[in-house]
C-alpha cells in the first residue's frame, strides 16, 4: 500500500500505520493465520479489509515467520521479519514500526478477518482528537452468553468516563447478583491504536502480574497506572480463536459484499 501525502483529505494531519502482528505458533490454533477462508488466507482478508481504509497510509504484517511473509507478498502485501522471542503482540508491533515514519500505531490482531474498514477511523479518532489519550481500544456489546463464558473473549468493563478499569477472560461484571443478560457486557476488538510515542514506554515497561495471569496485553497499561479509552463498536465482528471460529466467520463473510472488493 502507497503512502498517502495529501492527509488533509481525509481531515487528519498525522501518519497512521496500521501493523498486524501474526505468528504461527498460536498455542490455541498453530497455522491460524494461513488457515484459509473463501479460499484466501485469513491474514490476507485482515490485510485487505484494513488497506481499504482511506483512514490509514500504510498496513504492515509483522511476523517471525517465512511461511506468513511469502503468503502476505503472494497476495501483494508488505511483511516485515520480526524477533522469535516476542511474548505480546505489541511489542512485535513496537519492532516492525521502529524505522517507520507514524504518529498513530494501530496494532490490528490477524484474527479479526470480519473487521470493517470503517473501525480503522472509529478506533483513531480520539487520539487525533485528544493527544492526552495515548492509546484506545473498541469495545463490542456481547449478545449472548456462551460467548460471555467463552475465555477466548476479553471482557471488559468501563466507568463513566469510558476508560477501561479492568479486562478478563473470566465473565464481568459477576453474574452471581444478577444474572447473565441483566447488565450490559462489552468484549475487546483486536483494534487498538497508539501515540507512537507510547507505544514504546509501554514496551518498555515491565510486565505485570495481571497481565500475566490473564495473558491480556492492555492490563500492563493499567497496572502501570495509565489510562486505556474504550471506544463503542456497532459493527458486528467476530475473531478466530479456534478451528470452529474459523468455520462460523467463513459463513458469515460468505455473502460480505466487502469480499467483493478486494477478491
Amino acid at each position: 500500500m502507497t503512502e498517502r501525502t495529501d492527509l488533509a483529505q481525509s481531515g487528519r494531519s498525522k501518519n497512521v500505520v496500521v501493523i498486524i502482528p501474526a505468528r504461527m505458533g498460536s498455542s490455541r490454533f498453530p497455522g491460524k493465520p494461513l488457515a484459509k477462508i473463501l479460499g484466501r488466507p485469513m491474514i490476507e482478508h485482515v490485510y485487505k479489509r484494513a488497506a481499504l481504509s482511506s483512514f490509514v497510509d500504510r498496513v504492515y504484517v509483522a511476523t517471525p515467520d517465512t511461511e506468513i511473509m511469502t503468503a502476505v507478498e503472494a497476495f501483494g502485501g508488505q511483511a516485515i521479519m520480526t524477533s522469535i522471542h516476542h511474548q505480546r503482540a505489541s511489542d512485535r508491533v513496537a519492532e516492525a514500526i521502529e524505522d517507520i515514519p507514524a504518529d498513530i500505531v494501530v496494532n490490528l490482531q490477524g484474527d479479526e478477518p470480519m473487521m470493517h474498514p470503517d473501525m480503522l477511523e472509529m478506533a483513531v479518532r480520539p487520539l487525533l482528537d485528544d493527544p492526552s489519550i495515548v492509546v484506545s481500544n473498541l469495545a463490542a456489546p456481547i449478545t449472548s452468553e456462551e460467548e460471555w463464558r467463552d475465555r477466548n473473549c476479553i471482557k471488559m468493563v468501563r466507568d463513566p468516563q469510558g476508560y477501561a478499569l479492568y479486562l478478563s477472560r473470566e465473565p464481568i461484571p459477576s453474574d452471581r447478583i444478577q444474572g447473565w443478560g441483566n447488565v450490559p457486557v462489552i468484549k475487546q476488538v483486536n483494534v487498538v491504536p497508539f501515540q507512537r510515542d507510547f507505544l514504546f514506554k509501554y514496551t518498555n515497561l515491565t510486565p505485570t502480574p495481571l497481565e500475566i495471569a490473564e495473558s491480556i496485553d492492555m492490563l500492563r497499561v493499567l497496572e502501570h497506572g495509565y489510562k486505556l479509552k474504550l471506544i463503542d463498536c456497532d459493527i458486528d465482528t467476530r475473531a478466530v480463536d479456534t478451528p470452529e471460529d474459523l468455520a462460523l466467520v467463513e459463513r458469515l463473510l460468505t455473502h460480505d459484499p466487502l469480499v467483493e472488493r478486494y477478491a
